[in-house]
């Protein structure tokens, strides 16, 4: 067994452990745990000095060339939804969806996974979800049969190359600090495209079998739950009565879970008597919430009564609609409040679904609610706003005739693109500096406004990846991953070295369904080059173990933002994920696991 190590390092393990769970955590910020746990480390070390290790060394992250280079990727992506320079290739699968369902399906798998070893998958799937939902709305068939395996089939074209996921910069930046020499764009290419082919044909022709056939009708009110409150007026018929009768006034469907009077919280009793003013949190469809708002003659809307009079949810021309909150628009991670939703679209917002969870907050204000990726607003408001909605890249409208957007900076966006990835693939320049040219010629050319390109930077990746390089620096520092190396070999000596490449992995996946996948690979890069250096092996293999283990966010649905964004889409299940992720989790370790170890040994 090794030796026990020094207190440094074993304050670098427990404080690692802390933030994976602390990654775990939905109620927390990311932002403020990434923030507190590098203060953390540099008072920490300040205080507790360890050899000539400087402190400040804690927050070179902030400028690290892997920082650097996500960032900029993440504007080239969004200047790529902005501008619509993916419109054609949808359109094109829109079209050829109707006359060969069963290839288009395919295609859809294998264009996803192609784009998406370029692009961050989350615009991939934004562009792809009312496409999807479309056709096969149009083809009376389920949605929920191709939308998990199009998401899937993003992430694994992921794998394909450095700049497909931020996890993969990761990794291939920290390889290359700990002495690795770096990787080439396309350098692990073919043992993900072997394992592409693999798992393309399980989603195919297997996970569609698995999953269940729902109508999710997004033209129409559909079975998703949403979380509202009723505001009883003076008028209602409701006021005086019990809520048991109140129920009866809904034919019997109302649930109130809270009845809130002022700032007092009252038990939704049966025999509670109703007042002018109270407020009731429901949690119900579309269709029904409607119907209680009728019912009791109530408001459902997320403004005061006497806010935004002018705004008038009775005229002719109104229509509900269903936005997705997706990563980089101006509803990620601000509240309705923050933004004057009402004023700047004159939509006004009914309720709030969050993958079939609990979404609002104690006062039970919506305009209040802190909104993430995957969240699904109900608007209410004039058709014509809903779709000027529609043809703008910001938002997901989740209709079943979504027009995509369309602009003349396309083809200029999409040259920018292709000169950032050719540059780097060719080893003309580091992908960090393609990619910052490649961002400022987005805003020069006036493809992206500037306030478009912060919104771009997702502030939780960016933090996260700094905080993770901190942690990662403080585990190689004080021998942390040495000794994790050691406990390693302890625990597996004898094996294989296919059966270490397969048990790396293998833990790999398990964290990334459960943390932070970029935390995760931080940490698991050194211990994979120490294995291999212990070994006498080639470390290549063991970092790209680290690499696609991270990448296998199959199981759970908060493992990364688009699953969530699929759930909503397609009212998927917690279990649905399981169902399909565990398959194809273990077909991908076994093939990864062999070619790699084909390849290297």
């Amino acid at each position: 067994m090794p030796d026990v190590p020094n207190p440094h390092a074993l304050g670098s393990m427990l404080l690692t452990m802390i933030a994976l769970i602390l990654f775990s955590r939905e109620r927390l910020r990311l932002e403020i745990t990434s923030l507190g746990l590098i203060c953390i480390l540099a008072v920490g070390f300040s205080l507790f000095p360890f050899g000539d290790f400087r402190p400040a060394a804690f927050f070179a992250g902030f400028g690290h060339e892997a920082l650097i280079a996500v960032s900029a990727l993440m504007v080239l992506g969004h200047g790529l939804v902005q501008t619509a320079a993916l419109e054609p290739i949808g359109r094109l699968l829109g079209r050829i969806w109707v006359k060969l369902p069963q290839l288009s399906f395919m295609a859809t798998l294998v264009v996803g996974a192609a784009l998406s070893a370029f692009v961050n998958n989350t615009p991939i799937v934004v562009l792809l979800l009312p496409i999807l939902v479309s056709v096969c709305l149009r083809a009376k068939t389920s949605p929920t049969k191709v939308l998990m395996p199009m998401g899937f089939a993003t992430l694994i074209g992921g794998m394909g190359t450095t700049i497909g996921t931020s996890t993969n910069l990761l990794v291939v930046s920290v390889a290359s600090d700990l002495g690795l020499r770096t990787f080439g764009m396309f350098d692990f290419l073919y043992p993900a495209a072997v394992g592409g082919v693999v798992a393309f044909l399980y989603l195919w022709l297997v996970a569609p079998l698995l999953l269940p056939k729902r109508d999710i009708q997004l033209s129409d009110p559909s079975p998703r739950l949403f979380e509202a409150r009723l505001h009883l007026p003076a008028r209602s018929p409701a006021v005086g009565k019990t809520l048991s009768e109140a129920i009866e006034l809904c034919e019997g469907k109302l649930e109130a879970f809270r009845v809130r009077r002022g700032e007092a919280i009252i038990m939704p009793l049966p025999d509670v008597i109703l007042r002018a003013g109270d407020r009731l949190r429901v949690r119900d469809t579309p269709e029904n919430l409607k119907l209680f708002e009728d019912a009791l003659k109530a408001t459902l809307h997320s403004i005061d009564q006497n806010d935004n009079a002018q705004y008038t949810l009775s005229a002719e021309n109104q229509s509900l609609a269903q936005i997705a909150v997706v990563a980089g628009s101006r509803l990620d991670r601000t509240s309705l409040r923050t933004i004057r939703f009402l004023d700047q679209f004159q939509l006004v917002v009914l309720a709030l679904h969050r993958a079939g969870r609990e979404i609002l907050g104690g006062d039970d204000r919506i305009e209040r609610t802190l909104l993430r990726p995957g969240d699904i607003l109900l608007v209410q408001g004039p058709r014509e706003q809903i779709a000027r909605m529609k043809k703008s890249a910001e938002f997901l409208v989740l209709d079943a005739t979504v027009d995509l957007p369309e602009s003349r900076k396309a083809r200029i966006a999409l040259g920018i693109f292709i000169g950032v990835v050719v540059a780097a693939a060719t080893g003309l320049m580091p992908i960090a500096v393609s990619a910052t040219a490649g961002a400022c010629l987005l805003l020069l050319t006036r493809c992206l406004s500037v306030s478009g390109a912060m919104r771009a930077i997702n502030s939780s990746v960016f933090f996260v990846v700094v905080a993770s390089l901190a942690l990662g620096r403080a585990m190689v520092e004080t021998g942390a991953t040495q000794y994790l190396t050691e406990v390693f070999l302890f625990v597996t000596q004898g094996a294989d070295p296919v059966v270490l490449l397969g048990a790396l992995m293998l833990l790999l996946a398990l964290l990334t369904n459960v943390v932070s996948n970029n935390a995760a690979a931080v940490v698991g890069t050194p211990i994979a080059i120490g294995i291999a250096g212990q070994l006498g092996l080639p470390p290549e293999p063991f970092v790209l173990a680290v690499l696609f283990g991270a990448n296998m966010s199959y199981v759970t649905p908060m493992s990364y933002q688009t699953n969530l964004l699929v759930m909503s889409a397609g009212n998927y299940r917690f279990a649905d994920f399981v169902r399909v992720g565990i398959p194809l989790t273990v077909l991908m370790l076994v093939t990864l696991t062999w070619i790699l170890g084909q390849i290297y040994f």
